[in-house]
């Protein structure tokens, strides 16, 4: 759809049953706006909104681990029905532990959508590892998937499109905003 892809990177889109995405450089474009009172400030793209909305409702869950704390981040990702929301984590190999205990499931179930060195730990464990486009090089390296779209501007989008496309499920639901 965005891009061609290979069987196998559709192979490993149809088994996963959790994507787990960073925040900073993947759902937002990495910039931080910081007001004059201290006021931290992100912007969102509702296109990755509306796809992490349909992926939930098709079926397959949604975590966040960032590095950083942010009251934004949990409002987002609350709004957006995102139930493990994992911050603070400068380790990001604890959470997914965590996670992936707690849901029972094996790393081949699992995607996870990076953009920056701290990433790098958990990508190199999952089954379906993804950078953005403007992924910094040593995370496009070992990644199975590029997204075509740049982080903050849809690749969250891409990928869960792609996610839906390879277990057949439709990529809209009517009533779902983001």
């Amino acid at each position: 759809m965005y891009a061609e892809t290979s069987k196998t990177v559709f192979a490993k889109a149809s088994k996963i049953q959790l994507l787990i995405c960073d925040i900073d450089g993947v759902f937002s474009d990495g910039r931080i706006y910081l007001g004059n009172d201290g006021e931290e400030l992100k912007a969102f793209h509702t296109k990755d909104g509306f796809g992490i909305k349909s992926l939930i409702n098709s079926g397959v869950q949604v975590a966040v681990i960032t590095g950083r704390n942010s009251k934004i981040v949990e409002n987002r990702m609350k709004s957006l029905t995102v139930q493990h929301i994992y911050q603070g984590q400068e380790d990001k190999i604890v959470a997914f532990n965590t996670l992936k205990e707690a849901l029972s499931l094996n790393n081949d179930e699992i995607a996870y959508i990076g953009d920056d060195s701290p990433d790098l730990p958990v990508m190199e464990l999952v089954g379906f590892a993804v950078a953005t486009n403007d992924a910094h090089p040593l995370v496009k390296r070992i990644a199975d998937y590029k997204t075509t779209m740049l982080g903050g501007f849809g690749a969250v989008r891409e990928l869960t499109d792609l996610i839906m496309l390879s277990q057949d499920k439709p990529l809209s639901h009517s009533g779902t905003s983001s």
